[in-house]
């Protein structure tokens, strides 16, 4: 019992320090949206505010971390092909649209590369894409959300090396600093996910299920914080959590049992025209199902609520390009409403990391369950 109060005041404390962190966008988002603003503009001056393409700006991946008004941090473009072996240059030789021909070893040739969205493509000389180059081009750039990734599980790695040395050295003692926080997690994942739905086999899937919850929370959390390097929409890109789905559909089917098969694909005591016209398409259909359900949830949650914060963000400068007296008056509600969303959104974090993570051991639950004998 000490142990879990001592975990839950640490809790306490990380959801005060995220709750201070969300008042930031208050600051952070309105530079952006000011330089988007004015950026947005025609010589002229008539041209007004965009907050859909500010919000698509946001939520979307790219190749430079943009921090406020028009200074970006590049990333480093990774390509490779096999005619032209691995090139590395700065995005920061792609901007404004620009066709980059430094790395070409043939002087003679026209090509070079340029952005197409979030991907990397072989330009022709008038700037056209040749498509049958860049089809030849393997793309391992660093963008915003592969860098997340990449801090995410280099942090995890520090963390539960630290826990892990905190038991081999104190096995015997309360836990204490970091691997007090987060045993009471440890264990609610063990004792109230794992084995309610997994069983008695639980023990080979809590690995996994462990470094699939936190995982997606410190992404989830990641995502909230406004300001480099993190704010990154990850979990709200369908492309990750495809691929989270597809890791856990891959254990799920490695771990299947005879018994899992047979009462799936061929149901005991059922007519076998009723197996193979009927119950035996829809529960094979209903395997399938099983990792576009848990991609499909939190993709939605995640990119609804980047959105929905920065809608509210973005009335200031709609109602602010009809009136500047009507901005500074919704400029009050609408960093309210924002931070309200905000902080809902810190909820939803940490309820999506703990569905996604539900859902996948009851799925290892049904896989390995063995058959009944009577």
């Amino acid at each position: 019992m000490t142990t879990g109060i001592k975990g839950f005041r640490h809790f306490k404390s990380l959801l005060a320090a995220i709750a201070l962190l969300l008042a930031v966008p208050s600051f952070s988002y309105a530079g952006d949206t000011a330089s988007t603003e004015a950026s947005a503009k025609a010589p002229e001056g008539k041209e007004k505010f965009n907050a859909g393409d500010m919000i698509i700006e946001h939520v979307s991946d790219a190749h430079s971390w943009h921090i406020a008004g028009n200074f970006s941090i590049p990333l480093p473009i990774i390509l490779y092909s096999k005619d032209r072996g691995l090139m590395i240059f700065s995005s920061s030789k792609l901007k404004h649209g620009g066709v980059f021909k430094g790395l070409e070893k043939d002087p003679n040739s026209a090509n070079g590369f340029k952005e197409s969205g979030v991907h990397i493509v072989v330009a022709n000389e008038d700037g056209t894409i040749n498509k049958a180059e860049t089809d030849k081009l393997w793309d391992l750039s660093i963008t915003k959300n592969a860098f997340t990734i990449l801090m995410a599980g280099f942090l995890l790695i520090i963390v539960f090396l630290s826990v892990a040395k905190g038991y081999k050295q104190g096995a015997m003692t309360a836990p204490k600093g970091i691997q007090s926080f987060f045993e009471p997690v440890v264990q609610f994942i063990r004792d109230d996910i794992a084995l309610p739905s997994i069983g008695k086999k639980y023990e080979k899937f809590m690995p996994f299920l462990l470094t699939l919850f936190f995982f997606i929370l410190f992404l989830n959390v990641f995502g909230l914080i406004p300001f480099f390097p993190f704010g990154a929409n990850v979990t709200g890109n369908i492309t990750i959590t495809m691929t989270l789905a597809c890791f856990t559909f891959i254990v799920m089917m490695a771990n299947s049992g005879k018994a899992y098969w047979s009462h799936t694909l061929w149901m005991p005591g059922v007519p076998a025209v009723v197996k193979i016209l009927i119950l035996g398409p829809i529960e094979t259909l209903g395997i399938i199902l099983k990792p576009f359900t848990l991609l499909i949830r939190i993709f939605a949650n995640m990119l609804a609520g980047h959105i929905v914060a920065l809608s509210f963000f973005s009335l200031i400068f709609i109602f602010g390009a009809i009136n500047i007296g009507a901005g500074y008056g919704v400029s009050v509600v609408s960093v309210i409403f924002t931070i309200i969303m905000l902080l809902l959104d810190t909820l939803v974090a940490l309820i999506q990391a703990y569905v996604f993570t539900l859902l996948s051991a009851m799925y290892f639950g049904m896989a390995t369950e063995e058959a009944e004998h009577h």
